[in-house]
């Protein structure tokens, strides 16, 4: 058995690029789902399994289910049909084409993966050409990420890389500015951002590391007027996106 997808929206998305082999696994005499099924067997790539409540359990493991699981049949981190699109970054510096503007979102160390899954849905509706994440102490684009993502990681192009760093001064060597959020950091409202920016989100807990820290040409903050000192990480990201997208229309 290969990865599986729940959530409504999530299987809706994944169901309109499912690669063959794919089932989907609904329970028996649950209406709930008919919209599912009929999807299913119109994209004539997944097989549709009625099952009971206790065996689609089984199927789900730990994760919640609405009476649905789409089991992929492979790895969803691999970039095909309905799964998760990686590409190099060096690939992605290659694919641009010159004077080509581009907002590439690197996370440093993002564990939650409802927070990933939070910012993956902002990076698609922000056009972002790019998300980085690092391989190790990092969260993964798993059926968690998807679902709480509500399909939209399907449709975000990602790089995960052994040295952000590294990959930081890739991404410099093709013209990208790099922005790192920090509480301390500039007013992000009187940012004009470049045409190629990179915007670098710290860990939930301990934020950047210095490695990546030392690659940043700006530090941002978010004005906040509040008696909670920080904003979730999900939350943040999605408003400096924005403040990008202001200025700047999708390539």
């Amino acid at each position: 058995m290969g990865d599986k997808i729940t959530g409504t929206h999530a299987i809706e998305e994944a169901l309109k690029n499912a690669p063959g082999g794919s089932t989907l696994y609904i329970v028996r005499g649950d209406k709930r789902n008919r919209e599912l099924e009929l999807e299913a067997n119109a994209n004539g790539k997944t097989a549709v399994r009625k099952v009971s409540e206790a065996e689609l359990d089984r199927i789900a493991g730990s994760t919640a289910h609405r009476g649905a699981v789409l089991d992929m049949g492979s790895r969803v981190t691999r970039a095909t049909g309905g799964r998760i699109r990686e590409v190099s970054v060096e690939d992605f510096c290659a694919s641009l084409k010159d004077g080509q503007s581009a907002l590439v979102l690197a996370l440093d160390g993002i564990t939650d993966p409802h927070n990933l899954g939070a910012i993956l849905r902002s990076a698609d509706q922000f056009s972002v050409a790019l998300v980085m994440v690092p391989e190790r102490r990092s969260a993964s684009a798993n059926e968690t990420v998807i679902r709480v993502s509500s399909g939209a990681a399907q449709y975000v192009t990602m790089s995960t890389v052994r040295n952000l760093a590294h990959e930081l001064d890739v991404l410099k060597d093709h013209g990208f500015w790099v922005y790192g959020a920090d509480m301390n950091g500039e007013n992000s409202y009187n940012t004009d951002f470049p045409s190629r920016t990179v915007i670098v989100m710290g860990s939930e807990g301990s934020g950047m590391r210095s490695l990546v820290r030392a690659k940043c040409d700006h530090m941002l903050s978010i004005p906040m007027s509040g008696h909670i000192d920080s904003l979730n990480v999900s939350v943040a990201a999605g408003i400096l996106m924005y403040e990008f997208r202001r200025t700047h229309s999708p390539s």
